[in-house]
């Protein structure tokens, strides 16, 4: 009898049932987490970029988060970057090289990334990028009169690039220099015509005294010698005639253990067979800009081959039919009465500006 009567209150009880726990809330693209994310990201792309200039960050598009386990979660970035003065050989580091201004007809790149964070420790496993420079008609609503930026290989431009390499290497007493690739250049027609070059240069074996008794033995210097630099040319064609050739080397720095001279920034071209006497890639013949044409897989990432990496990146920016959008997922959540939801967390804020 006790017996039947125990059975009676325990089924009598209330039945507690296990709450799922929440899941946690989306990141915001500003969230610290976040931003670390898209720095180390940066900082990836530049270090796996062959020409042209170091990109730094302007804006967090989006991100989205996949956990994977306990202390694990697959991070997929969008990024604006901005183009910046320093050329992608320069030791500078990325918190100090400017970011080109709006008026210097400014370069934007975009890009998809895709990152592992374990431990809290974050690494890159793949990236995929582009860029683009600004229309004109914008540059020309703010400054009507600034250049644009001309064609790596327009004729003015090479002939530009020319006469200040030769000018330098005939005023100097140390190495000859020799043209690693064009950066970008710019033609004014108002209120003087004038050209502007960027370009990177390499030391070569030779002095240039020795140059000028047989300049084809002048090589780069080999790779524990190798000293790489930066010029800058202006050239004023008319009313008057002037030329201006500033030319800085950074001394020789130690590459990245990973990557050999030959797939170094601003010397991967320069291959044998390939002709680079002009200082531009066959990819960048005809256009106004380096396109940051990147896309790159970790080879020592821990997640799956390049094309499933890939497929992920697409598949987390469009939701499949029938998915339902984390937001909405939160917003099934009860709320208490009089409950207003935070506005969009992304895209983040701009830090430079928008092109």
């Amino acid at each position: 009898m006790k017996a039947l009567v125990a059975l009676i209150l325990l089924v009598q009880l209330p039945i507690h049932k296990a709450v799922p726990a929440a899941p946690p809330a989306p990141l915001g693209c500003d969230d610290p987490e976040s931003v670390a994310a898209a720095e180390a990201a940066v900082n990836y792309i530049n270090g796996h970029s062959d020409h042209g200039y170091k990109f730094a960050l302007n804006r967090i598009k989006d991100i989205r988060v996949v956990p994977q386990g306990p202390n694990n979660a697959i991070i997929f970035l969008e990024l604006d970057l901005l183009e910046t003065k320093c050329a992608i050989l320069s030791p500078t580091p990325l918190a100090n090289c400017t970011v080109r201004s709006f008026a210097e007809h400014a370069v934007e790149g975009d890009c998809d990334v895709k990152l592992q964070k374990v431990d809290g420790i974050i690494s890159v496993l793949a990236s995929k990028c582009h860029s683009h420079a600004d229309s004109s008609e914008d540059v020309h609503k703010v400054c009507p009169d600034c250049p644009l930026l001309a064609s790596l290989n327009n004729t003015e431009v090479l002939e530009v690039v020319s006469a200040a390499l030769n000018y330098y290497n005939r005023k100097t007493i140390d190495s000859y220099l020799r043209l690693l690739e064009i950066g970008r250049a710019k033609i004014q027609y108002h209120p003087v015509h004038a050209v502007f070059a960027e370009f990177a240069v390499g030391a070569t074996n030779c002095s240039a005294e020795q140059a000028k008794a047989n300049v084809g033995a002048c090589q780069l210097l080999p790779e524990d010698q190798s000293n790489f630099g930066f010029c800058t040319a202006v050239m004023v064609k008319h009313p008057s005639q002037d030329l201006q050739v500033d030319c800085q080397l950074y001394g020789h720095q130690v590459p990245a253990p990973h990557i050999p001279l030959l797939s170094r920034p601003g010397v991967t071209y320069a291959h044998p067979g390939q002709d680079t006497s002009a200082g531009l890639v066959p990819s960048a013949v005809g256009f106004i800009n380096h396109n940051l044409g990147l896309s790159h897989n970790n080879p020592v990432a821990s997640e799956s081959s390049s094309s499933e990496i890939f497929r992920s990146m697409l598949s987390a920016k469009s939701l499949t039919k029938g998915a339902v959008p984390v937001a909405a997922q939160h917003d099934r959540v009860p709320r208490p009465v009089g409950f207003v939801p935070l506005p969009p967390s992304c895209p983040g804020k701009i830090l430079h500006f928008d092109i």
